[in-house]
């Protein structure tokens, strides 16, 4: 029959395969020096023999048409003959034990591969051949590919839904594409077209269906997502133009909105998680953190702005500006990492804002500081109004104004000084030391003077009741005196009282307080108004001085009628029923309360002393130069000028020195001015 020959000589083939096995087994064994069996092996306890094997002295001779007859038998065996003769069952066998061992045509032909092939370079190994035909007569079919691709992107799709796919056959699937060579051009593209038109749509319904960090966090979502598909089974090479689709597509046509839609709520409300994700979501696209960064600033000044504007929170708003700084700060520390662009951004909006207001945060701030250094302040330790110290040295640093600061920062200190009422000396001195460094020796000498002076006070005092005990009769009249530099303290109205005749009552008392005393030696009862004829004391001074004696802790005069306040027409007595464990009282007096007046007058000072700054200044630049421009005069004065000061100003007081023939214009050139010695 047909069919027999070929059978026969598929078995001939088959028995020679096995063969060319067996002999590769046996001289593997023999590399190995395993003992083998018949003319090369012994018995037991018999010695082991090295198996020879020689070569073939001459390969067996093959007809010259073998090749070509042996493939035609192959090529034309019809399975119909097969068939005919009952052997469908035996044929199904073995076709399917041929493409299960179909895998093994390259190891059967490996020394075809490693010899003949590799010697002709224009040939492709067995391997790549299988590729290429693979190729060309399956993926390379339209039908087939197109059937192939939109099967794999919708199983994607389903799974960006929300579904469970095979991921081990996308995978797989994917890698044959990428074996074929053909991933990038047949299924690369076609997918981010679809990302792209997917995260197009999504990103637009999204940002009008949500809430900013809803937004946000579903953004971060989809990234995380699209990353673990690359490493799942897309190729690494889409990764990059991926994530760059899905970082548009979400976030970069969509920066202005959502900082215009959701910045300003998420910095309010603190929301430190949210606010750290809008950073390193912004930081991935181009563009990003710089227009983040310039929304951030814009926020700082507006709302700082509503800080400093205020009249109405004049009382609050050192504080206000202190919790608003720590804010800032902790979102600059965990959400922007210390980026120093931001820190930098965040100095300069600072300054913006608290200057719009001039002069008053410098005065608020130096009487938070008087608040922080009293005694009667208990509300922090040692350390921490160290700390509270530094953070309000920081709002300093951005004012302009610090000569208004150093003003209202001197007054307060005088009267912490001479009333005793300074919570620590080692706190004071700090601060001193704070404002040395920031600002320089000169800003701090007058301050420095105001400490020397009570330490010397101090030592005088020591000296003079010294010298009293050693006098025969010493008195018993406790004084204290202290000696004061003009230059260093604030200036205060000279004032002239009527001293009473001397009495016989004794108090540790001011002097107010003493000549207030002393008239109850020559009478019971007196008005407000017979005290104020008598001691010729200031009405408002008076008041306070009257308040301390019959309103607090010490009531040595009753008030009538009753109250806190001392008014016109209030009635004063001794109180004779006042008692006191202790010998020696001390009567502390009523901190008077800034007036509007006092206000006005310190700030009045600020800008005096500003002129006299800004004559010195013309002066000493025109001695040294001579002969000099208005423009480079003004310029010049800017840079050693310490305080801001418009141009008007200057002009005035170049012109109140030409008055005073301190300079003179040039005949020739208004604009020139020259040195007159």
């Amino acid at each position: 029959m047909a069919g027999e020959p070929q059978k026969q000589h598929l078995s001939a083939l088959v028995g020679h395969t096995n063969g060319l096995t067996k002999a590769a087994s046996l001289a593997a064994a023999a590399r190995r020096g395993t003992p083998g069996s018949g003319a090369g092996g012994g018995g037991v306890g018999a010695p082991s023999k090295k198996l020879v094997i020689k070569n073939f002295r001459e390969r067996p001779t093959l007809p010259d048409n073998y090749t070509q007859e042996t493939w035609q038998k192959l090529h034309e065996a019809a399975v119909e003959n097969v068939c005919s003769y009952k052997a469908s069952p035996t044929l199904y066998r073995q076709l399917r034990q041929v493409c299960e061992d179909h895998i093994m045509i390259r190891s059967i032909f490996l020394f075809l591969d490693r010899t003949y092939v590799l010697q002709n370079s224009m040939l492709p190994s067995i391997w790549d051949m299988g590729l290429e035909l693979f190729r060309t007569h399956i993926i390379s079919d339209k039908l087939v590919q197109t059937k192939t691709i939109d099967g794999i992107l919708l199983l994607i799709e389903r799974e960006r839904n929300g579904e469970a796919v095979d991921r081990s056959l996308l995978r797989s699937l994917l890698s044959m594409l990428s074996d074929l060579q053909v991933y990038k051009d047949s299924f690369e593209q076609r997918f981010l077209e679809d990302t792209n038109r997917l995260y197009t749509a999504e990103g637009q319904r999204l940002m009008q269906e949500r809430e900013i960090p809803e937004y946000l966090h579903h953004v971060n979502k989809r990234l995380e997502e699209e990353a673990d598909r690359v490493l799942t089974y897309l190729d690494h090479g889409t990764q990059k133009p991926l994530i760059a689709c899905v970082e548009r597509q979400l976030l970069g046509e969509h920066l202005t909105a959502i900082l215009q839609k959701g910045l300003d709520n998420l910095l309010d409300e603190n929301r430190i998680a949210d606010l750290t994700q809008m950073c390193q979501l912004f930081s991935r696209v181009k563009g990003g953190q710089q227009l983040l960064l310039q929304y951030w600033s814009e926020y700082i000044k507006n709302f700082g702005t509503t800080i400093v504007v205020n009249p109405e929170k004049d009382k609050d708003m050192v504080q206000e500006l202190l919790d608003f700084k720590d804010k800032v700060d902790h979102i600059i520390e965990v959400c922007f990492q210390k980026n120093e662009k931001c820190i930098n951004l965040m100095k300069e909006s600072f300054e913006t804002f608290i200057n719009k207001r001039p002069n008053k945060p410098a005065e608020l701030i130096a009487k938070h500081v008087d608040s922080k250094l009293r005694a009667g302040n208990k509300e922090a330790t040692d350390e921490e109004l160290e700390r509270i110290l530094d953070k309000i040295m920081i709002i300093f640093r951005f004012i302009h104004g610090k000569d208004v600061f150093e003003a209202f920062y001197k007054k307060d200190l005088a009267k912490r000084l001479l009333v005793g009422k300074s919570a620590s000396v080692d706190a004071e001195k700090s601060m001193l030391s704070k404002l040395k460094h920031e600002c320089g020796a000169a800003f701090t000498s007058k301050l420095e003077g105001m400490f020397k002076d009570m330490e010397l006070s101090k030592d005088i005092m020591v000296q003079f009741k010294q010298y009293m005990q050693n006098q025969s009769d010493p008195g018993n009249i406790d004084l204290t005196v202290n000696i004061l530099t003009m230059g260093y303290w604030p200036t205060y109205t000279p004032m002239d009282v009527l001293l009473p005749p001397e009495g016989k009552k004794e108090f540790q008392v001011s002097l107010f307080q003493t000549l207030v005393l002393l008239m109850f030696n020559e009478g019971d009862e007196f008005s407000f108004e017979e005290i104020k004829m008598a001691t010729d004391i200031e009405e408002s001074e008076l008041k306070r001085t009257l308040q301390s004696l019959a309103c607090g802790k010490a009531r040595v005069l009753n008030k009538n009628p009753r109250g806190k306040d001392v008014d016109d027409g209030d009635k004063f007595t001794f109180n004779s029923d006042f008692k006191h464990k202790l010998f020696r009282i001390k009567i502390n007096q009523i901190q008077m309360k800034e007036t509007v007046e006092e206000q006005v007058s310190t700030t009045e000072r600020v800008f005096q002393d500003r002129q006299y700054q800004i004559d010195a200044a013309i002066v000493r630049i025109m001695k040294m130069r001579k002969t000099l421009g208005h423009n480079l005069l003004v310029s010049e004065l800017y840079n050693q000028l310490k305080f801001p000061v418009k141009p008007g100003d200057l002009k005035k007081r170049i012109e109140s020195l030409i008055d005073r023939e301190y300079m003179e214009r040039d005949k020739d050139n208004p604009n020139q001015y020259h040195y007159v010695a």
